[in-house]
């Protein structure tokens, strides 16, 4: 008999304390603690809570930017490592699955840095590490792209639960790549990015991204989102003039929980901190998908073959071994080594 999860969910809507990486990860752990308080059996962060976002990269040129790319690197964490840790105890304490987004230093190079996701069971386990495919336009001067290998869903006591970091919301393949493997709730995290063009509505193309992940896959998606702190925008003034008009600028930030049919759950946060609620009932998404089922019947698989590759990238491959004994092969950063 199909019995499908019930549960309350938490996106939080935050600013970290800027590349403060022990401060920000107590005030993950005190996040977790209040939604756990308030009935939350998952949590979810917004985009490289641990602990900040590039703005520069935004704001200034990749000379004066260059100094902050040397204080995020140094603030970033490693995975395993002890900031994610004492997350993973919170988790466990309080009994809840937790999405949390950071700036993760690769172990073997000190200047690479991914956008990663980590996915926290309710015992404390970490059940995987996602590293952003593509780091979006001004990213890329600070993000290296991650590989395949975490593109997973994760089997959990709360369905099955996959999640992409901003920009890789709009990625159709990536997103499929997830449905095909039965996502029910989906973790879509992001940063406020109010120096986005002129015309662009960055709260409500947040909006549209989940809507039509929901819609299209007839699943839940939880929206979590970072705000821009003052702290923030004092740090970016003291080098750029125009930092503090540019990272004014309403309707940054979106948070909200949207059901299979696309629309919120509950109500949706705009650039004030906080916390958004709402009750997940997984049973909604079956009937939905009796019209459509793009990863079932409502599809042509012997037209289209989406090929998805899992293959961990290494920067390197070392043969050790004597000869005639074969290869010994030591993977350099090996991504799924996380316990």
């Amino acid at each position: 008999m199909l019995d499908l999860p019930r549960f309350k969910a938490a996106a939080v809507q935050a600013a970290p304390i800027f590349l403060d990486t022990d401060a920000t990860v107590d005030k993950v752990c005190a996040l977790i603690a209040e939604a756990a308080a308030n009935g939350a059996r998952l949590v979810a962060f917004p985009e490289v809570f641990v602990s900040g976002y590039p703005y520069w990269s935004w704001i200034m040129n990749p000379v004066e930017g260059s100094p902050w790319f040397e204080k995020l690197v140094r603030s970033a964490i490693e995975i395993p490592g002890p900031e994610i840790a004492k997350i993973c105890q919170a988790a466990a304490r309080h009994q809840v699955y937790v999405v949390v987004g950071a700036n993760e230093r690769s172990r073997t190079g000190v200047g690479t840095v991914y956008n990663t996701l980590i996915t926290i069971a309710d015992d404390g386990r970490i059940l995987g590490r996602h590293r952003k495919l593509v780091p979006t336009w001004a990213e890329k001067l600070t993000w290296a792209p991650g590989d395949g290998s975490a593109l997973r869903v994760h089997a959990t006591g709360i369905g099955p639960l996959g999640s992409l970091a901003c920009g890789e919301n709009t990625n159709t393949l990536a997103r499929f790549a997830l449905l095909a493997q039965g996502e029910l709730v989906h973790v879509a995290s992001y940063i406020a990015l109010p120096v986005a063009p002129a015309d662009y509505d960055m709260a409500e193309a947040i909006k549209v991204r989940a809507a039509a992940h929901c819609f299209e896959g007839k699943l839940f998606t939880v929206v979590a989102c970072s705000t821009i702190s003052e702290e923030i925008i004092r740090a970016m003034a003291a080098t750029h003039p125009q930092a503090r008009t540019l990272l004014e600028r309403p309707n940054s930030a979106f948070s909200a929980i949207l059901g299979p049919d696309g629309r919120v759950v509950g109500q949706p946060l705009i650039d004030e901190e906080g916390i958004v609620y709402a009750d997940i009932d997984l049973a909604r998404c079956i009937q939905p998908r009796q019209m459509h089922d793009i990863t079932g019947h409502y599809n042509r698989f012997d037209v289209f073959d989406l090929r998805v590759n899992r293959r961990p990238q290494q920067s390197a491959r070392f043969d050790d071994g004597p000869e005639g004994s074969g290869i010994a092969e030591f993977a350099v950063d090996q991504p799924e080594e996380l316990q």
